[in-house]
């Protein structure tokens, strides 16, 4: 039990590193602008082509790699991660230091698919979904730490100092890797072929379109959070940041809260949860000029985002459970064309109607999500065929 925790414990930092290094430029575009000498919206590719890579290597990348030892593949990317973020400390060339961000972000998901699938498997199937939820929250702290920390070390060290300090915590997790991850070659040698006729069930196409509506209500709204709080509510910079720490702090909780809702009560949870964010994001837009207010809906908010992580990977990955480490890419995938839609749906609002508005983008797809999860739990207790995927929704 002790080697499993600790199996866990280390691919959730490890999790927490390669997140930690994706978010964690969020926090130092200024000083990378700055130092390079090109605008906040050419030092933006750093977040936006990460996140393209890792969109259009999820499906991909895990399927490749999927007849190769999980332990020296996650050493790999470890270690790929490490020596990248080492060589953007010494970039001299702003495309130089990109190509070096672009590279590592088409392993992010051959990491994280692995990361999510050990866990589960380490585990006995009705405690799976706790076991990706201490993964997923790594996947928070990478949100929540990174940024500040990258933006402090910045601001009262050097950009030096910010990148390093994503180098050492990828490299933390490789040598533990080494040192406690035992030997995983893979034992069901499925064929690409066969791992890619699961793209024949709608089932699972109907799941990604529902994480990609449901990753899109909340992230769609949440990138101009901190817009949306300077403008409407009219905080002071200092509490925005303070409200942002509060929204991922709250995420980690969504996510201990999440493994215990899916163990116990799976389809009641996913049934009510989109619903539950319409309602917040109704009371966001009656209340959200009211800062105290807009505190108390700032934690529900981020409760709900860690909760929403674990909904999105569980829903795809028990849509495919033959084929775990390509249905984790795959939620990967939608995860981030969600976030890419919402936030651009989320825009349309902004420019025609105004800040205030945002939250229109996120109930309405939200209301999406909710029609399909619904659709879906309904189809899947009258449907005998596929009360296979109930039943292992419910073990």
């Amino acid at each position: 039990m002790q080697r499993k925790s600790l199996l866990i414990f280390i691919l959730m930092v490890g999790v927490f590193g390669i997140l930690n290094t994706e978010m964690g430029f969020i926090g130092i575009l200024p000083q990378i602008s700055a130092r390079y000498d090109v605008t906040i919206v050419t030092a933006g590719l750093l977040i936006s082509l990460f996140a393209l890579g890792v969109a259009v290597a999820g499906p991909t990348m895990p399927l490749l790699c999927s007849r190769f030892n999980r332990k020296y593949l996650m050493l790999f990317v470890l270690g790929l991660f490490t020596v990248c973020n080492l060589l953007s400390v010494f970039a001299e060339n702003f495309y130089f230091l990109l190509a070096l961000r672009v590279l590592p972000a088409f392993f992010h998901p051959v990491y994280c698919s692995m990361a999510f699938t050990v866990a589960a498997m380490s585990v006995e199937p009705k405690d799976a979904p706790k076991a990706v939820a201490k993964i997923n929250i790594g996947v928070a702290a990478g949100m929540v730490i990174g940024v500040p920390v990258s933006n402090f070390l910045a601001e009262n060290f050097s950009l030096a100092a910010s990148m390093s300090f994503f180098a050492v915590v990828t490299f933390a997790a490789m040598l533990a890797t080494i040192a406690f991850v035992p030997s995983m070659p893979a034992e069901k040698q499925l064929g690409y072929g066969e791992q890619l006729n699961v793209l024949k069930k709608p089932l699972l196409w109907l799941s990604f379109a529902a994480v990609v509506f449901l990753n899109g209500s909340i992230f769609g709204v949440f990138n101009y959070m901190a817009e949306y709080l300077a403008k409407v509510t009219e905080l002071p910079a200092v509490l925005v940041s303070i409200m942002l720490f509060v929204f991922g702090a709250s995420n980690i909780l969504g996510s201990i809260l999440a493994g215990n809702l899916l163990s116990s009560r799976p389809l009641a949870t996913i049934k009510i949860f989109p619903v539950a964010v319409v309602a917040l994001y109704m009371l966001l837009f009656a209340g959200g000029s009211a800062w105290p207010f807009m505190a108390l809906l700032t934690f529900l908010w981020g409760v709900l985002g860690g909760i929403n992580g674990n909904i999105n990977q569980f829903w795809v990955s028990r849509a495919a459970p033959e084929a775990p480490d390509f249905a984790n890419g795959l939620f990967l995938t939608a995860a981030n064309f969600g976030c890419m839609g919402g936030t651009a749906f989320s825009g349309l609002f902004i420019d025609n109607f105004g800040i205030e508005y945002v939250v229109a983008g996120g109930m309405v797809f939200a209301a999406v999500a909710t029609a399909i999860f619904w659709a879906q739990c309904r189809s899947r207790t009258a449907n005998p065929v596929k009360n296979a995927v109930l039943a292992e929704l419910t073990a």
